[in-house]
Order: structure tokens, then sequence, then C-alpha cells
């Protein structure tokens, strides 16, 4: 078997594009392999700023030619039809043979395709995967009408070593021949690495300075991070995403760890956490667990060069960086101090100027809209102060003209939270500020207290309501405006905080505030799809969400509809579970029967026309059964105990009773009995979707 080993560079790829980037080069040659007939096996894969490497292996250097059989006209039919048959086969007339089928006597050809060759499918297959890479955002550069997400520098394929001759065509008279060499770090002088594996190539580049590997690098700067933070008692802030970033944008990191002078540290944590991470990629310090300021901040940042430093370039880099970072903290100061001089309040009459968006009215309107929201959620939260709710929400939007907000868009919320608290507001509407963007993703925290909950429910609710209300939905992948976000928000603060909210009614309440008629008519299904997501996400079966779903309609107990899910699913993996499933089989599966000859008429089973002690063990095993679905997942989980009990009950029916009995009303009063068995059982769900024999 033999290997295919790619190598791309360009000049520097985005770091947030990497990860996908080469996920997509690595799966389109699989596929494109597999399309040619070949078996490819997955390989491995590097990824840097500037070079991008794939190898797969499995493959054979060529396929084995294939004979197979093409029927062609029947065997009487005109010589000119044979003649075409023969020339679209390649064939003379001698080499076709008759064949009697079911359909009459045809002629046959077989016909042997030549196998391809691994060496010839190449070129054309690279050149297809450049020309229709998916990149969000790609550009030409001088002749060329190929496009790439910057210009391309080399592209080298080899197999088991050797290198394939071949070009990309590059449109506007501009070719790139296949080459076997690749460039070390540019910081560095360095002769070509020549290419021939994987294994070779990561040692080659790392010999000039290039860690390919991204995990590798990742595992350096963090291994690097950790040494030096060691050194002065402190630790790294945890911060994935700039972690991710930063590994995207070196390719041989150096650790450098740089002060921050003490008046900057009287500023909030998150203003100093977010000027070093989205101006200057940073990483913020703090002070470790068993410190006397455990948690705190401290006085250090630490910054990832690209290039090994001796100690006059590493505190000439910590330098510099100090002075950059000096420059942005003064602004933040300024900002900060200036801020504070003006109470939030103050500055709602100028949203008035602000528009939310087009057709949605103003940033006022919209604050108005919140607070007479939140007080509508404040009744369904407990331990809630309308009254802070109400304020926090009025208030949430006045920080967006503020001088730190324009200069750090992504402290919106949270900057208004600390200049509520300096001013007169009280402790709970400052937090409810800070939190009500919360949470802004899966790995986002809750808002911190019941009002928090109630501002950050009104403000996605208003969000979802009028996006909809003006056919601003999302469509396919694209989601311009967060609303699935949005919506996933509202769910997981009813699964985590355990809240019970009537949507129905809030929503038609949202809507009244923008003087719709009504809420989008597809807005109860989105959330409906939303929660589908959620329950897939938790691992509960797709057929238990279903059948959760099923028996629920709109989003009027969508907390029950989640606290259902969990409980069936559990409920049906036990024996209990089980039996009351095979039970419902039975039943649902006679009466289905039965239905299908005739329909059942809705009747009251009689115990006076029961001949068997069975039916009326069934009988009363049922009338223990709520006849309406409860509405708190408490007695959710009580009925499914309750139905526990009919499985015996149902055993025993069908092993002594004769259901089709002779007497007429006799068989109908059976019937009906099971139908009140199938109805009261369908109080946990529509068991008719659950999979499995």
């Amino acid at each position: 078997m033999s290997l295919l080993f790619v190598e791309i560079s360009c000049e520097e790829i985005p770091a947030r594009l990497q990860v996908d980037s080469i996920k997509a080069l690595h799966s389109r040659l699989m596929d494109g392999l597999s399309e040619a007939g070949f078996s490819p096996v997955a390989g491995r894969s590097a990824i840097s700023p500037r070079h991008m490497a794939v190898e797969i292996t499995g493959l054979e250097a060529r396929l084995a030619d294939r004979v197979s059989e093409r029927r062609g006209p029947r065997s009487d039919a005109p010589d000119k039809a044979i003649d075409g048959f023969c020339q679209s086969a390649g064939l003379t007339r001698e080499a076709l043979h008759v064949r009697e089928t079911d359909k009459g006597s045809f002629l046959f050809a077989n016909v042997t395709e030549t196998g391809a060759v691994l060496a010839e499918i190449l070129v054309p297959l690279i050149n297809n995967v450049i020309n229709q890479f998916p990149w969000p955002k790609s550009q030409r550069w001088s002749r060329s009408t190929v496009t790439w997400v910057r210009p391309l520098r080399s592209v080298s394929v080899l197999v088991d070593g050797a290198a394939i001759e071949g070009e990309v065509i590059l449109g506007g008279g501009m070719v790139m021949p296949f080459g076997t060499l690749a460039l070390g770090h540019p910081f560095y002088t360095h002769d070509p690495i020549q290419l021939s594996d994987f294994d070779s190539y990561l040692g080659d580049m790392k010999a000039a300075h290039v860690i390919v590997d991204a995990e590798s690098r990742r595992e350096d700067i963090m291994r690097q991070s950790g040494k030096l933070a060691d050194t002065h008692g402190i630790e790294l802030v945890p911060d994935e995403g700039l972690l991710r970033e930063v590994t995207g944008l070196v390719e041989w990191p150096h650790a450098i760890l740089g002060r921050i002078q003490p008046e900057f540290m009287e500023l909030p944590a998150e203003v100093l956490v977010t000027s070093m991470r989205v101006h200057q990629k940073f990483f913020a310090t703090r002070y470790p667990e068993g410190h006397e300021k455990s948690g705190q901040l401290a006085p250090y940042f630490l910054t990832i060069a690209n290039r090994d430093c001796n100690a006059d370039q590493v505190a000439l880099i910590a330098t510099g960086n100090e002075r950059v970072l000096k420059a942005r903290l003064a602004d933040a100061a300024f900002f900060w101090h200036q801020d504070n001089m003006t109470p939030l309040e103050t500055l709602l009459p100028k949203l008035g100027s602000v528009a939310f968006f087009d057709g949605l009215g103003t940033v006022a309107q919209k604050a108005d809209r919140l607070a007479n929201l939140a007080g509508q959620f404040a009744h369904y939260l407990a331990g809630c102060n309308e009254a802070d709710a109400v304020r926090a929400a009025h208030l949430s939007k006045a920080d967006l003209l503020t001088g730190m907000v324009g200069e750090f868009p992504e402290l919106q919320g949270i900057m208004g939270g600390y200049y509520a608290a300096s001013g007169d507001e009280t402790a709970a509407v400052s937090q409810a500020i800070s939190d009500h963007y919360r949470p802004q993703g899966p790995s986002d925290n809750l808002p911190h207290s019941s009002e928090g909950y109630a501002v950050s429910l009104a403000d996605k609710l208003d969000t979802l309501t009028g996006f909809f209300g003006i056919d601003q939905k999302p469509t396919g992948s694209r989601d311009p405006y967060a609303l699935r976000r949005a919506a996933l928000g509202i769910l997981r603060i009813m699964d985590e905080a355990d809240i019970a909210l009537p949507l129905d009614k809030l929503m038609k309440h949202a809507a009244d505030l923008y003087h719709f008629d009504d809420s989008d008519e597809d807005l109860p299904g989105f959330f409906r799809e939303r929660l589908r997501v959620v329950l897939r996400n938790k691992d509960i079966a797709h057929d238990v969400v279903s059948a959760v779903l099923g028996c629920h309609d709109g989003i009027g107990h969508l907390h029950l509809i989640m606290r259902q899910s969990a409980q069936l699913d559990s409920f049906l993996k036990t024996d209990p579970g089980i039996a009351v499933l095979s039970g419902w089989r039975r039943v649902a599966s006679l009466l289905s029967a039965e239905e299908k000859k005739a329909a059942l008429l809705e009747t009251v089973p009689s115990s006076a026309l029961f001949e068997t002690e069975q039916e009326a063990q069934l009988m009363a095993a049922v009338n223990m059964l709520p006849e309406m679905m409860p509405d708190t997942p408490a007695a959710m989980a009580e009925l499914m105990t309750a139905i526990a009990t009919l499985a015996e009950p149902i055993e025993q029916f069908f092993t002594h009773v004769m259901i089709n009995s002779e007497i007429d009303e006799i068989r109908l009063n059976r019937l009906a009995l099971l139908r009140l068995v199938r109805s009261r059982m369908g109080l946990i769900g529509d068991l008719s979707q659950i999979e499995g024999g």
C-alpha cells in the first residue's frame, strides 16, 4: 500500500480559520480519492500559520482492471442500434454474447474498465481541491484567477516519498509546479526542507524553527507559560479562546512575562483582561489558591513571541509590550474615571437617538420593553424582587453610551453593572445589569440572581420576538443576529435554574409590546427545535425526545418537557419501563389491527360487562392513574412509577382473556378497556415514537 503526503505553504492563515481548514483539506482529499475508486485510510495532519500538511495511507499505486457486464439492445434489434452499442462499448459484434432474460433475448458486452493510476489522478484532484476550497474569505494575487485565503507559495505532492509531477493552474497565465521543498521560519536562515514523509517533515521543520503540529505548539506554550508563571508565584487566568488564537499566530513560541503598572490595577478586572486579550493578545495572570490574594489579578501579563530570545531580547520585548499596554490602560483609566462622573440614568434620554434595528425602533424603546417584560418574568422567579428587576432592565442598555464600552464593546453590560454599583443603585440592580447578556454560549455562566434571570430572559425574548416579527429569521447555517443562541440561552436558564415559564403567554406579551398582531407563527416551532437539540446534547435518545414532544403542543410547558424527557429516557432503561413498553405495544398493536377493520366507538368500559377477574384487575389499575397529563416534573415522575403497575395486569389480561368474544357487546367492552389503557399510558409520552423491538 502507498502513502500520500501533501504539503501546502502560503502566507499567514488567520488563526481562527486553521482548525476548520486542515479538516477540510484532509476530508476533501479523502473524498476525492474515494470517488476515484481508492480506499484511503485517514492519516495525520498538521497546520501552522504558513503550512498545511496531510498524510493519507492505504492507497494502491494502481487499481485493478474491472470487468463489468453491460446490457445492450435486443438480439433482434436493427443493425444500426447494435452498431451503436458496439461503438459505445468499444467492442466488435463478435465480442457480444446473447442471453435470455425474463424480458426477452438481449445482447451483452463484457467491458474492461482500466484501473485508475494513483499518480495520474492526483494532479486533477489537487487542482480541484485548491479551486473549490471552502475558505470563508479568500483573495486573488498578481494575475491569478484562483483564490486562496492568502497567496500560495508552494504545493508539494509525494507518494511513498517520490514527487508527483504536475502543476496547479492558477489562471491568468500563472502556474505553480508541484514542488518538494518547504521553507522554515522566516526569521531564521535555513536551507529549504526536502520533503519525503510526515515524520521527517515534522522533525526537519522543527529543526528549522517551525512547530507545524498545532497541538504540540499549544502544549509548548502552556509548558513555557506555566514554568514562567511559577517562578513569580502566579498562574495564568484560563482563556481557552486566547490560547487557541495565539497557537495559530506563532510557529516557534517563546513565553515572555511583563509587568503592569500598579496604578492600573485599580481598574475592574474585566477591563484589564479585555484590554490585554483583545488588543495585545496578552494572557492575564492571577494569584493562585493558597495565596493571600487568591483569585485576584496579579500585576503581570504574559505574551508569546514568535522566535527564540536571549535575555537582552526578552527584556527589550517585555519593555516594548509594557509601554504599549500602558497606553491602552491609560485610555481605559480615562474612560473609567470619566464614565463614573455620569450617572447611568442621565444617559437614558440619549438612547432615543440610537437605533436598535431597522423596523424595531430605538434602544430606548427596547429598554422600555425590557423593563415591562422583566416585571412579567419576575412573577415566575422565586425570590425575585420585581422592582429591582424592572430597574435593572430599564438601565441595562445605558452603558452603550459610555466611553469604556465604546472602546471595548465586549464589556457592555459588565460596565453598566460597575457604574450602577458606584452610583445609588442596589447591589441586586448592578448585578442584574452585569449579567443580563448571560449566558452568551454553552461555556458562559448563568446570571447570578433571580433579577439577573428576569432581565436576561426579557432581553432574549424581546430580541427573538422582534426579529421574527420583521421576518429576519435564521436560514440554514446563517444566523447573523444570534437568534439560535438567544433561544438556547432561554432554554438553558429554564433548565439549569429549574424555572417553569409559560413562554407562550410571555411571547404574546412581548409581541404586544412591539404592537404586533401576534407573535410570529414560526417562533414556537423554532423553540421546539432548539429544545430538541438541547435534549439530544444531553444524550437523551432521539425517539424519547420525539415521544415527549409529540404529546405536548406549543411552548407552554418546555420546562416539563425537559424533565419528562430525562425521566422517560431513564424509565425506559429500567426493567419496569421495559415491561411497560412491552405491554403498551401489545395493547397498541391489537387496537391498531381492530381500528383498521372498523372505527371503534369512544365508549367507557363498563364493569358490569366484565366476565373475568383479570378485566376487573386491569380496570382497577387504570383507575388509579390520573386522567390528565401532570403539569409538574414531580407529578410526572409519580405517574411513571404508577404506570409501572400496569405491566402485570396487562400481561394477565392477554393471558386469560379472550378479547374476540362471540358476544359483540363483550368484545367491544374489552376493546374499550384497552383503549382506556392506551390513553392513560400515553400520558407519559407518545410511545408509538419509541423504536426497538
